[in-house]
Formats: structure tokens, C-alpha cells, sequence
């Protein structure tokens, strides 16, 4: 169940950091930067002309493979877990993340010094309400060829256990459990990346980890460390001495916590799964937990979320007194009667408009299509909404009347039954992005009788009247 819940939260300024990314090894400067409702996390590739955005979102997942990679149109955005992570952590939910280099700094290997950041740049609260997905019944998904699974299960609050079995004398089996978001800055921010020796040397003979350091990663000793062994990673990491501790660590680091490396695994979870795109209100189960399982499990809840969202039916007395009548839709829109297709708006906000048309036996269409079986035609239907969504979209300028919408994109529609005479409409249509540059991006839906008739996804511009002729 999809449900608005405390106001939504952004940056009361940008602030920035400077690092390297760990296996690009290149320099790297993110800014986490304020932005407005309902813009979720988006990056943006500043060393691109012009910028280049890719939202955080798990259909852009490009690849798995010692971090969660996204790609959109061949553009990269590398190690994404750890910003994410620190700003589902810290309770942002709109977000710009600008970087020059296609990786993400690894600092110290944890979110620690994200989280720090985003304390300093400090927290702003928006006047849209945050859209939570209450988990009412067990979701699951399980990769059968590495055993690992991922559930979620109902729960008052966001609380995150990882199971981590990890096979070696040197580590074993850890537990992790965040009880509460709010204990994510002390209990899991400080959690450093780890690898195991046999894994370092792999990495290192595939050019991987090119800004790696001793200081930014955990490196647990699982074999024997021979001479020539050390002397390699000396060279690698630039040390004049590399010694192995007792409690099985390379170097000279020191655990901030026992379980060090399940919190991290859980720290990658909460990074993974903020590619959903809506806040979870549930528990989420964790067993040997990897980048590939999280994000699998996230491709699937957001599916369910966009499943519901789409069964998601509005309710509103039709015979009360509407936002805007007949006469205020045509101050807005220019379309007029016999092509006016809309006849009330009961809800209008930033993101969404809610529309009514009552279907008569009088519309002129009806006359050809078709004699003796009156039917709506499917192409009014969708040109009905998009006039709905013009309602949206033109309430974002001060003087509508100066301008006109055209559609640029129709997509994923489908028509579920067919709509005749006597039938009242319901247009719901939602925001599938923030409006940019006059271009909006919005899933439309019919509903009638508390039935989902007709659904589609559309882009639609805006242009003054002037700049058209």
C-alpha cells in the first residue's frame, strides 16, 4: 500500500566533497545539491557538455560487479551504493548528485563522510508529503545460483538484518540489524568496504582498484601471504611495509565494530534499494546479501509498486463541487467543444490532477463510431487524458492562456474495455518525472466504475504561442 506520510526532505544547501573513485582511481569532486519535491536522487555528469542526468533507478542498473554500476545512453555512473546509502540514512529524499568523473569517491570506503556532508549542508523539509510503500504481506526473491535471498516483511518501520555467511576461518558467519533509520549515521555510516586477500590480488591483476588504499578498505588475510606476495601489494599500494595484525587484518587498520563487515552488507542493502525510487516501511531480511540479489530484489518491488500504483483507484464524491468547472478548464486549456474532452478537475497539486468526463449519447464521434454500437474511440480516449494532463502542466505558468501543449511521446499504452454512452471517466494522471525545460512525463489512467479501463505513459512540451509561429 502506497501512502503519503511526513513531509518530503532536501538540502538546505549544496556541499561538496573530493575524493578518488576505487576503481577508476580517477579524482572525482560530488556535490550533493538541494532539489525540489518529488525529484527523488538524481546524478549528474557535470564533466559532460551538457550535463548528462541519470536517475537513481534500478532500471538503469548496468552492472553488479564489485558495486552496483548505473548506465543510461553509455553514459556511467560507478559505485553508487554508498552516496545512496547515506542519503536514504540521513532521511533525504530529493536530491542532485553532481560529479566530474563517471565514479563516485570511495573516501574511506564507508558513508561515513557522505553522511558527515550532508549534516553540514543541513536538512530542509518541502511542503509535498513523502510517498511510502507499507508492505502489507511477505515479499521475496531468491537467487538460486549463489543461495543468497532478500525479504521483506511487514513492520511498523524501515528496519534492515543481513545474514552474512562468508565461509573462512578468518571471518565466518555475521549478523547486522538497524532498528531504526535514525541510528544509521552511528550504527552503520562508519562501515568500511572489505575484501578478502585472495580477491585483492584478482582485482589488482585486472587493473581494478586503481584508487584503492589500505586506509579505504578492510582486507581480511585468508591464505598464507608469501614474500613475493608482499612485496607486490608494497608496491601496490605505495607502503614501505605491510604487516598482517593479529586478528587477521592487512595493515594497520583497526575494526570500528566486530561485525564490521555484516553492517557493511547491510550498509549495501539500504544504497541498493534506494533504487526503488519509494521509501519502504517494512523489514527487510538479508540472507549473504550482494549487489546483484539486492538490486534483483529491488527490480521487483518496484514492479509491485508500479503494479499497485496502477490499481491505485482515486476516491472523490463526483457530485461534490469540483476544483475547476467547464469554464475554468477553457480559461486554461484552448481546446473547445466538440474537442473539449475534459468536464470537471477535482485535484490538482505539483505532481498529480484528477479529472472527470461524463459520456453521452450526444458526443459527434458517436454518430460514425459506430452505428448501432456507439464506442468511444480508443484515440479520444488517450487524447482525453492528455488534455487532463495539459491541466497539469500549464498550472506551472502564470498566464496558460499564452500557451500550448503537443505530444512528443506515447508509450505503453493499453485499452482494458471499451467505453460507451452513460459511462463516467475518471483521469488520474501522475508525474513520472519532474517537469524540465516545459517537458512533462506523466502515467495517465482511466477508471470507471472502480475499474482500470485505459493507461498509457505520455510526453507532452510546452510552448508560448509566439515561439511556435
Amino acid at each position: 500500500m502506497i501512502t503519503k506520510t511526513i513531509p518530503q526532505k532536501t538540502l538546505e544547501k549544496e556541499v561538496s566533497l573530493n575524493g578518488v573513485g576505487l576503481h577508476t582511481g580517477k579524482k572525482v569532486k560530488l556535490t550533493f545539491k538541494p532539489a525540489p519535491a518529488n525529484t527523488g536522487y538524481v546524478f549528474l555528469r557535470t564533466d559532460l557538455n551538457p550535463f548528462f542526468e541519470i536517475p537513481a533507478d534500478v532500471k538503469y542498473v548496468k552492472t553488479t560487479d564489485r558495486g552496483t554500476t548505473l548506465e543510461k545512453d553509455g553514459v556511467k555512473i560507478q559505485t553508487s551504493e554508498h552516496v545512496l546509502a547515506a542519503l536514504v540514512g540521513m532521511q533525504i529524499d530529493n536530491c542532485f548528485i553532481l560529479m566530474d568523473a563517471p565514479e563516485s569517491p570511495i573516501m574511506d570506503g564507508s558513508s561515513k563522510f557522505f553522511t558527515e556532508a550532508i549534516e553540514k549542508a543541513g536538512v530542509l523539509e518541502q511542503e509535498e508529503k513523502r510517498n511510502e510503500y507499507v508492505v502489507k504481506e511477505l515479499i521475496s526473491y531468491k537467487c538460486e545460483e549463489s543461495g543468497s535471498e532478500i525479504t521483506v516483511i511487514p513492520s511498523e518501520k524501515y528496519q534492515i538484518t543481513t545474514m552474512v555467511d562468508f565461509e573462512t576461518k578468518i571471518l565466518g558467519t555475521q549478523n547486522a540489524t538497524l532498528e531504526n533509520i535514525s541510528q544509521f549515521k552511528s550504527e552503520i555510516a562508519p562501515s568500511r568496504t572489505f575484501s578478502f586477500l585472495h580477491e585483492l590480488e584478482t582485482l589488482l591483476e585486472n587493473g581494478l582498484i586503481k584508487g584503492g588504499d589500505l586506509n579505504n578498505a578492510i582486507v581480511y588475510v585468508d591464505k598464507p601471504l608469501s614474500e613475493s606476495n608482499m612485496d607486490r601489494l608494497k608496491e601496490a599500494f605505495g607502503k614501505e611495509k605491510i604487516s598482517v595484525k593479529p586478528n587477521g587484518i592487512l595493515d594497520n587498520l583497526s575494526l570500528h565494530f566486530s561485525n564490521e563487515a555484516a553492517r557493511h552488507k547491510l550498509l549495501d542493502v539500504i544504497g541498493d534499494l534506494a533504487l526503488i525510487g519509494t521509501p519502504l516501511r517494512g523489514k527487510v531480511i538479508a540472507n549473504k546479501p550482494g549487489h546483484r540479489v539486492n538490486t534483483d530484489f529491488s527490480r521487483k518491488v518496484a514492479q509491485i509498486i508500479k503494479n499497485e500504483k496502477r490499481r491505485n483507484i482515486p476516491k472523490f464524491d463526483i457530485n461534490s463541487k469540483p476544483l475547476m468547472d467547464i469554464n475554468q478548464i477553457m480559461d486554461m486549456l484552448p481546446h473547445r467543444p466538440p474537442f473539449l474532452l475534459v468536464d470537471k478537475i477535482f485535484e490538482l497539486s505539483e505532481s498529480h490532477v484528477i479529472g472527470l468526463k461524463n459520456v453521452t449519447m450526444n458526443e459527434p464521434f458517436f454518430e460514425g463510431h459506430f452505428p448501432g454500437s456507439p464506442i468511444m474511440p480508443g484515440v479520444l480516449q488517450i487524447e482525453a487524458l492528455a488534455q487532463t494532463g495539459g491541466v497539469l502542466l500549464l498550472n506551472t505558468v502564470s498566464d496558460p492562456q499564452n500557451y500550448l501543449t503537443f505530444f512528443m511521446k506515447i508509450d505503453k499504452v493499453r485499452f482494458k474495455r471499451t467505453v460507451v454512452p452513460g459511462d463516467t471517466l475518471i483521469f488520474k494522471l501522475e508525474l513520472i518525472a519532474p517537469i524540465r525545460r516545459g517537458i512533462c512525463q506523466m502515467l495517465g489512467q482511466i477508471y470507471c466504475n472502480d475499474n482500470l479501463i485505459t493507461e498509457g505513459e505520455f510526453m507532452a512540451q510546452m510552448i508560448r504561442k509566439e515561439d511556435k509561429k
